[in-house]
């Protein structure tokens, strides 16, 4: 059987830096993240810790790739709000399809970040850095939420009296992490059950009559 030929020098960075946040996601759920080394990353993923050391510099940057990773739902260099359902959302001038929209961007965010989020929210009790990482990730959601408030304000959408900053906060309680882990973790609701409720109740919250 002949030899096949060697993978590029990309894809066998690729396919090492996969092999990591693998085998840290497992690790980090098993253990927690302040128990899980670099060291027992490295075999886990059967990556020399050299290799992981110049692709994530440290556990921490490790632990940002998984964040990433799991909000993109894949490992493309593409920022959240240039990918297309993004742009849908924002390109669109119905504002019950905005939120609809919203809604179904959100469950599958926090679909995909769901152990990974929780992974960050202990971590950041006891290591300063992934606290800092915690508050980045509150506020790129804020942002983004804002965005998409700011939006229906300039719809002429918004119930009366309410400004664009009011109704991102709406936005931000109601599709958070939190309550996604309320209703559909702990509670079993289906994940098409929470985003029918979500774009409802978004809309009686703030869209006007």
């Amino acid at each position: 059987m002949p030899t096949p030929p060697p993978r590029p020098p990309q894809a066998r960075t690729r396919l090492a830096r996969r092999a990591v946040l693998d085998a840290a996601a497992e690790l980090f759920l098993e253990h927690g993240y302040g128990a899980t080394t670099i060291e027992a990353i490295s075999g886990a993923a059967d990556v020399p810790q050299a290799t992981v050391y110049r692709l994530f510099t440290s556990k921490q940057g490790i632990l940002k790739a998984l964040v990433d990773r799991s909000i993109a739902g894949d490992d493309e260099p593409v920022p959240v709000a240039d990918r297309a359902p993004v742009r849908a959302l924002l390109d669109t001038s119905d504002p019950r399809d905005v939120l609809a929209r919203l809604a179904a961007v959100s469950v599958g965010i926090n679909a995909r970040t769901a152990p990974i989020y929780r992974i960050l929210v202990s971590a950041a009790g006891s290591d300063p850095e992934a606290a800092v990482l915690l508050d980045e990730l509150t506020r790129q959601r804020q942002e983004g939420q804002g965005r998409v408030t700011r939006a229906l304000g300039r719809m002429k959408a918004l119930r009366p009296g309410m400004r664009s900053r009011d109704a991102a906060d709406v936005v931000h309680a109601l599709a958070s992490p939190e309550l996604y882990r309320l209703l559909v973790v702990d509670r079993e609701w289906s994940d098409e059950r929470y985003q029918a409720w979500l774009a409802d109740v978004l809309a009686s919250q703030l869209l006007a009559e």
